[in-house]
């Protein structure tokens, strides 16, 4: 087990939106932050893209699921072998291909022990697979880091950050409280839909990766009704914490087949922004800001529509002197660092787990000392 220092850790996040991997250093104790460090990225291939979208909701052994490991594996060797010699520790998201809590389970492509090989370092993987077996929505996960974050920017009243990926999610947290695990410090849950539909539909009309700033739903008109059966959704009306599937709400697409581009576009991106105002209304006491992350975040459309929505300031994380584009990618460092200690990653008020508990499998470059933490 990790002694309680502060090491480099690097992690990397491929998100639900698909446009590729980031990779981050943190300097963490796994409790507090002492510095942030170099980042990089690496975009998908239309090609690889493809290989991946192909096995979205398939399970370990299913058609392509192969395949879809094989391409997260192979861009993550590449770009964390350019900021190996600089960590301790590697933290491995993988890339959610099907997440059904209270059913089949929770399924990320790709292998930790292969790139543990590859780099030649510990690399800390599985994240979500022990919250999910002990009862947990194994999402989301990175409110701990958030937490973390809070204390970082020395905030003293309750905030709030949402990651606009492909699925959103909020974490509502006390930065007064003394551990992210402490009663009534932070309430996690996915708001809904985010920038996945968008996307999809902007691959399927006009063959783009999204819609870049929202300028195409920026000239378009949302059509309330389809919004208003959206929020309909048995999902909206369940307590948090709670997870989606990236697929959750493929019905969505279906709602707008029928409206111009432009409108549908506007219709779906009005349809995340009232997702999120939706999911306010469970927060345990009101906030001074909201912190955005994630790509969703440069959609200056969207951002409209929830500064309209919310009663409180609506902001990119920039604005707190953190980088948005690398939040997920520098959670999953400080997470790994937190399973190497053997400190929780997840609690009840977070995923919805019995009791706070430590995700996450070790493997070190020699596979005969993988273990799981």
């Amino acid at each position: 087990m990790m002694k309680a220092k502060a090491v480099w850790a690097l992690g990397a996040m491929s998100g639900t939106s698909l446009d590729g991997v980031d990779a981050a250093l943190v300097k963490t104790d796994g409790e507090r932050i002492h510095a942030f460090g170099r980042t990089a990225y690496r975009s998908y291939s239309d090609t690889e893209r493809g290989v991946i979208r192909a096995a979205l909701g398939r399970w370990p052994g299913e058609a392509g699921v192969g395949e879809a490991a094989e391409v997260v594996e192979t861009a993550h060797a590449g770009l964390l072998s350019t900021l190996a010699g600089e960590t301790e520790v590697v933290g491995f998201h993988g890339q959610t291909l099907a997440h059904d809590p209270g059913g089949r389970g929770t399924h990320q492509a790709g292998d930790g022990a292969v790139l543990a090989e590859v780099l030649g370092l510990p690399v800390v993987w599985d994240f979500r697979s022990t919250d999910v077996e002990m009862g947990g929505q194994g999402a989301p996960l990175a409110p701990f880091f958030h937490f973390a974050c809070a204390k970082w920017i020395g905030a003293t009243q309750p905030l709030a950050f949402l990651n606009l990926g492909g699925v959103g999610n909020l974490t509502w947290l006390d930065p007064t409280a003394p551990a992210p695990d402490a009663p009534g410090a932070c309430l996690a849950f996915d708001t809904g839909p985010a920038n996945a539909p968008v996307n999809d539909l902007m691959q399927a009309r006009r063959g783009l990766a999204l819609d870049e700033g929202g300028a195409l739903a920026a000239g378009g008109k949302p059509d309330e009704a389809v919004v208003a059966r959206f929020l309909d959704h048995r999902y909206f009306r369940r307590m948090p914490p709670k997870s989606l599937d990236r697929n959750d709400f493929h019905g969505l697409l279906a709602a707008v087949e029928h409206l111009a581009d432009a409108d549908a576009a506007a219709t779906l991106t009005a349809a995340a922004a009232a997702a999120v105002a939706r999911g306010a209304e469970h927060f345990p006491a009101p906030v001074s800001r909201l912190l955005v992350t994630g790509g969703g975040r440069h959609n200056e459309t969207l951002m409209a529509m929830l500064a309209r929505l919310m009663d409180c300031p609506v902001e990119p994380v920039e604005a707190a002197g953190l980088d948005g584009d690398m939040l997920e990618a520098q959670a999953f460092a400080h997470l790994a660092v937190r399973v190497m200690r053997g400190l929780p990653t997840s609690c009840a008020t977070t995923t919805g787990v019995a009791a706070a508990v430590g995700g996450g499998r070790v493997s070190r470059p020699d596979a005969a000392a993988s273990a799981t933490g």
